[in-house]
């Protein structure tokens, strides 16, 4: 699995994925991401990827040429090119889980910035677009960065303990439920005490209830 990350700022992604999750996944080879600075594709001495839009308006809008050149170097025969858009679908966890079982697939994410890019990027050159949430950021790269994330901590191999996979918030259509550890009483505020039992089936019965349907 490969991800070809599109920035102008290469810095942000690189601090993200060379920590935690991502890093691991990286080290056991199990994912493979490079970062790439659109304005290499640039074509002027300014490294311009950016400019007014036609007809007016605020801001200012992403060249179709550098990124058309971009995904040329970089595409091959079955790569996916992903763009990030406060307009597309919300991802979900089936989206992520989806994926991360495509073991040699090969992604472009393009990262937007400013006021998005030139329409002609949407309708002629990516196959997927996709949003984390019905608000808008400065820029894709943590849209990019969250659906790397999410896919990576999925690909096997990747977490320490498979079985936390599980368990966990949206598997299965749920929310997870609530966990405690040590101290038991901390100010007056206790633990279950089913969960000091020791019964297993009770626990087991105790957090069923807990979970809530999504």
């Amino acid at each position: 699995m490969k991800f070809d990350i599109i920035t102008i700022f290469p810095n942000i992604v690189e601090e993200y994925i060379n920590t935690g999750i991502v890093k691991n996944a990286l080290k056991k080879k199990l994912v493979e991401i490079e970062v790439h600075d659109l304005r290499k594709w640039a074509t002027d001495k300014h490294r311009t990827v950016d400019d007014t839009p036609y007809g007016g308006g605020p801001g200012m809008i992403m060249k179709i040429e550098p990124v058309y050149s971009a995904i040329e170097e970089l595409k091959k025969k079955d790569t996916i090119v992903a763009i990030t858009t406060p307009k597309a679908k919300v991802i979900k966890q089936e989206d992520l889980e989806t994926f991360s079982k495509e073991k040699d697939m090969h992604m472009i994410i393009i990262c937007g910035r400013y006021e998005g890019f030139d329409q002609r990027i949407h309708d002629n050159l990516v196959d997927y677009e996709f949003s984390i949430g019905e608000y808008v950021l400065s820029g894709g790269e943590l849209a990019a960065l969250v659906f790397i994330d999410g896919v990576t901590r999925l690909v096997p191999g990747v977490l320490g303990n498979e079985l936390s996979l599980q368990e966990e918030t949206f598997t299965k259509g749920e929310i997870d439920y609530p966990q405690y550890t040590k101290p038991d009483n901390f100010k007056g505020w206790e633990v279950p005490k089913v969960l000091l039992s020791g019964n297993h089936q009770e626990i087991k019965e105790y957090r069923q209830k807990q979970k809530k349907m999504i």
